[in-house]
């Protein structure tokens, strides 16, 4: 009875279609004697990793690259990618799922296969599930909402089977919250009690005490919180970046790991998280431009110009220019200008050395990849596949299991992100407001302030007051210093003064650089 026995019989039953029967987070490996081929598979959305080393003598695989490196495979970090990563931020390559932060090391992608036959030396890679961003569903926004809740209780009660204490994220967010309200109705006649877990920042503009403890009262919720410092940041940067193995964008991260720890130190060991739904439900303010590209290449002008203003009203956050208008109806040009304001970016890097671009001379294009977007869904369709949420769900598994703490994620459940995808735009962004869909949902469950707040952009600490302090300032001299050397970085960069961003900003280069001189210290 246990989950080893029933993938083995399911595999033994129906071989590789036995991926279609399972929900949540995988991955695994099984050989199979008679067939002398081993198969390894991955979750649909890239919940848990999987890596594997291939050469003419042997196949190696594992959760984590630090297993390969102890099995002697070499640790070469891959100069293209530490570019991409430096100039434009990128933590993946969009164009190419598979590559790593590390030559020769890869990462099996999300929704595929693998079947590797040692006699031949044969490897193939097959996906197995693909979401579609085409299928329309018409019906009414009452009715989509109740298939919601139906598809999202069902995804909940199966990600609550445990025998072991479980609690859940809370951030003061519409995500968690619906989670957390939801948690409380499944277990309100039973014996299973539950903590919830925050990070909070007293006096910081972004902190959310304020909605945590509303839920709080509202809801009559056991809440952990701690408030992680630029102090606690730099004594655990190195296991941090220990346990990502690759960089990360933000000091985010590692108020995450900090929650996570928090769970485990009060014998929570099963965590309920609400990754995915922004992206399958628009919920980041950038993707109100292009809702109203979408309606502007469908002649609805009237309707954009009152969703925009509307927008405004919310204090949605995006940009708009004549740029827009022109995606709106040359979207394949759009694409196009986009990658070349990339490729620009990466060249033109005021701080990046002649020999790291020399030594990547040809490569220059390489890892650059934007979608061309002709409605709402397809930039929901990249961020979701390609591009954003792998790399949250690669964040949180390492933070997790750095603490022995399983995470689950109810939203991303494969028949809940297909419905939500298959509704129209419009069920999505409406009146000036993000995650219309759910919010109208849990109206009148939640607390109003919660349920239609627009200043909710993302968790965030204070980056830049951390980054700012003296501590910290000589941490990042000492990762200049670094790359300095290994020729990455021009000595002039050690002449200027340090500037401290906030988390989600999009030129965060110090940060990026800390993390790339503890790559390569490693």
């Amino acid at each position: 009875n246990s989950d080893t026995e029933v993938v083995l019989a399911a595999f033994d039953y129906y071989r590789e279609e036995c991926l279609h029967y399972f929900d949540g987070m995988f991955a695994f490996a099984i050989w199979d004697e008679s067939e002398q081929v081993l198969f390894a598979g991955r979750d649909r959305f890239g919940e848990k990793p999987l890596y594997y080393f291939v050469n003419d003598e042997q196949f190696l695989f594992g959760s984590e690259m630090k297993a390969l490196w102890s099995a002697g495979v070499p640790r070469l970090p891959e100069r293209k990618m530490i570019l991409n990563y430096i100039t434009l931020g990128y933590v993946q390559n969009p164009a190419n799922k598979a590559q790593t932060f590390f030559k020769d090391i890869f990462s099996l992608p999300a929704a595929h296969y693998l079947e590797y036959r040692p006699h031949e030396n044969e490897l193939q890679v097959t996906e197995y599930w693909k979401l579609d961003k085409q299928a329309l569903i018409s019906m009414p926004e009452k009715d989509a909402m109740d298939r919601f809740e139906e598809l999202f209780l069902q995804s909940l009660q199966k990600r609550l089977r445990s025998d072991v204490p479980l609690g859940a994220s809370l951030s003061g967010g519409l995500d968690s919250s619906t989670i957390v309200y939801y948690l409380q109705q499944q277990l309100r006649n039973a014996s299973t009690s539950y903590k919830t877990f925050s990070a909070v920042f007293p006096g910081f503009e972004q902190d959310e005490s304020a909605y945590i403890q509303q839920m709080v009262r509202t809801l009559h919720i056991e809440n952990y919180s701690t408030s992680p410092t630029e102090a606690q940041l730099i004594d655990d940067f190195e296991k941090l970046a220990y346990y990502q193995e690759e960089p990360f964008p933000s000091s985010s991260i590692y108020a995450q790991y900090k929650v996570y720890a928090l769970a485990k130190a009060t014998g929570v060991t099963v965590l309920l998280d609400g990754q995915g739904a922004d992206e399958m439900l628009a919920g980041y303010h950038k993707y109100a431009h292009w809702y109203l590209q979408e309606m502007i290449s469908r002649y609805r002008f009237t309707g954009a110009k009152k969703e925009r203003l509307l927008m405004m009203e919310n204090n949605i956050r995006f940009t708009w220019t004549y740029r827009n208008l022109f995606a709106a109806f040359l979207p394949s040009h759009a694409s196009i200008a986009l990658e070349k304001n990339e490729y620009n970016r990466i060249i033109q890097h005021p701080d990046i050395t002649r020999e790291m671009m020399s030594l990547l001379r040809g490569r220059e294009w390489e890892g650059i990849h934007k979608p061309v977007v002709t409605k709402l869904n397809d930039i929901l369709y990249f961020n979701t596949m390609q591009y954003g949420l792998e790399e949250l769900l690669r964040y949180a598994d390492r933070n997790s299991m750095a603490h022995g703490v399983e995470v689950r994620l109810p939203y991303l459940n494969a028949e809940l992100v297909q419905f939500v995808f298959s509704l129209p735009s419009n069920y999505k962004i409406r009146d000036g407001y993000t995650k219309h869909l759910l919010r109208k949902l849990m109206d009148h469950k939640l607390p109003h302030s919660i349920v239609w707040r627009t200043d909710k952009v993302a968790f965030e600490p204070p980056q830049k007051q951390w980054m700012d302090s003296p501590q910290l300032t000589d941490y990042i001299f000492e990762a200049r210093q670094v790359l300095v050397d290994e020729q990455i970085l021009k000595p002039q960069v050690l002449q200027k003064k340090s500037k401290g961003l906030p988390a989600h900003a999009a030129d965060n280069f110090d940060w990026r650089y800390l993390c790339v001189a503890r790559l390569l210290q490693s």
